[in-house]
């Protein structure tokens, strides 16, 4: 008996695995659409070498600044969370790709019974062991389950683009954060020698007022300029402050103190006039943001595989053998065994075109993925020719701001010799007093806006997601 029921279990598979593996030709067919028109970006001709082709420690060699990305690489908790993302993927997808095969359970059961004496058919006290190994196998002759895998499978490569792309864009925030905590830092040290220049004219005008030899609108006009940059510096130093508790945060832990180079340090390799790009294409390959896109939109496409095959019957194919006895002592014996094999065809037949329904809303979630990666190419795009630009004209501003402060320097100097010759009033003074503090912090923040349009151009090409090696990092 056993054997019969193996033989026909055997036949059934052979002609029923060929028709499950037809279910691949029904997965639908991604193509990526096209989205690039231009074969180079705006600003530079068609090059193939790019800064993204170098790791984030070869483009920083400030070591402080190494220190505070590796470690914000190590606890920040949103890179946490995408690893956690990607883990969950990766479970999901164990969970979903077993459908597309074969399940054998095992089954186990104790049952005694006694039936009341007046009843119609009084049978009496009678047990009933059994020991089953059962077979359930979906035939997935539409290909349900060999889509649901493939969209499952490209979730799990959308999370772990994903998380290159939080890596990213960590390492771009802690290091323009950094330059901007060392842009604050030269402005302090700007505004306190510009309170330390004030305060030692206003006492100068103080003692002349006392004298007679000035009047007290000039005494007043000190002490305004004096306290202007004193409440200047008292801002530079709350933002001081509040840049070092975002970049706590950004390490992974809370509010403290940052170790960091001297404000003159500059923290990058790549600081030239022009960096090169690459081309466009190359984004659809490196853009972590942009390829976690296109996955996604890769799982909708799978999706509308799913619902159209719930459109048609399901096969299944289910059966069990084993041991069944009414005693125990007997459950072991060659009369005991035990089998069952057959199937079963369900399928929609009248479901007011639900299953219609059902196709119609996978093809418009496809439809929006696939339009969300094209804008996402697009934006890519846009970074990058967004941060060539600022490369290069806060590169050009950084040197007409230069020239600024050095002809600002010049006036002041001259026109305190003016002032203390009698040859011009007080209010000359002030105005060359406040041109050139404020061309001092416009120079210092244009030079801390190149550097940062070079972190984003950076970022922007997908550059830098790699961790690094251990020895590096110890």
């Amino acid at each position: 008996m056993v054997k019969s029921a193996t033989r026909v279990t055997l036949r059934l598979l052979v002609y029923i695995l060929p028709l499950a593996s037809m279910g691949c030709l029904f997965l639908p067919r991604y193509e990526r659409p096209p989205v690039l028109t231009d074969a180079t970006f705006r600003d530079v001709g068609h090059e193939q070498e790019t800064i993204a082709d170098m790791k984030w420690w070869e483009v920083f060699e400030d070591p402080a600044l190494e220190k505070l990305i590796a470690r914000a690489l190590e606890n920040n908790r949103d890179l946490q969370g995408a690893m956690a993302r990607i883990n969950e993927a990766r479970g999901v997808l164990g969970v979903t790709r077993p459908d597309q095969f074969p399940r054998v359970d095992v089954s186990a059961r104790a049952l005694r019974t006694d039936a009341s004496e007046l009843a119609a058919f009084p049978t009496g006290l009678n047990n009933d062991l059994n020991l089953l190994g059962v077979l359930g196998f979906e035939i997935d002759l539409w290909g349900r389950y060999a889509s649901a895998t493939e969209a499952t499978r490209a979730e799990l490569l959308s999370s772990e683009y994903g998380y290159r792309a939080v890596t990213l864009s960590l390492v771009a925030q802690v290091a323009q954060t950094y330059l901007r905590l060392l842009d604050v830092d030269r402005e302090i040290d700007i505004a306190e020698r510009t309170v330390d220049n004030r305060h030692a004219a206003t006492t100068i005008i103080e003692d002349r007022f006392k004298g007679g030899y000035t009047a007290k609108l000039d005494l007043n006009q000190a002490q305004i300029q004096e306290h202007d940059a004193v409440a200047a510096l008292i801002a530079f130093q709350r933002e001081q402050r509040l840049l070092e508790n975002a970049l706590s945060v950004l390490l992974g832990d809370a509010p403290h103190a940052i170790e960091r180079s001297t404000p003159t340090t500059n923290p990058l390799v790549l600081s030239i006039e022009r960096i090169p790009a690459g081309v466009p294409a190359a984004l659809l390959e490196r853009r972590p943001d942009v390829l976690a896109a296109e996955e996604s939109a890769r799982a909708a496409v799978m999706r509308v595989g799913v619902a159209r095959a719930q459109q048609y019957p399901a096969i299944s194919l289910t059966g069990f053998i084993g041991l069944n006895s009414a005693a125990g002592s007997e459950l072991l014996r060659g009369d005991a065994r035990t089998w069952s094999i057959g199937g079963v065809a369900l399928g929609p037949l009248i479901d007011l075109f639900k299953s219609w329904s059902r196709v119609d809303v996978a093809e418009a979630q496809a439809d929006r993925a696939l339009k969300a990666y094209e804008q996402s190419v697009l934006i890519a795009i846009k970074d990058v020719e967004d941060a060539m630009i600022a490369i290069r004209t806060f590169h050009q501003e950084q040197l007409v701001r230069r020239s600024q402060v050095e002809a600002a320097r010049s006036a002041n100097f001259l026109s305190r010799q003016r002032y203390d010759n009698g040859m011009s009033s007080f209010l000359e003074v002030l105005n060359t007093e406040t041109s050139l503090f404020a061309a001092e912090l416009q120079y210092s923040f244009t030079q801390q806006r190149y550097l940062s349009a070079i972190v984003q151009l950076y970022k922007s090409l997908g550059g830098g997601w790699e961790l690094p090696s251990p020895e590096r990092a110890s």
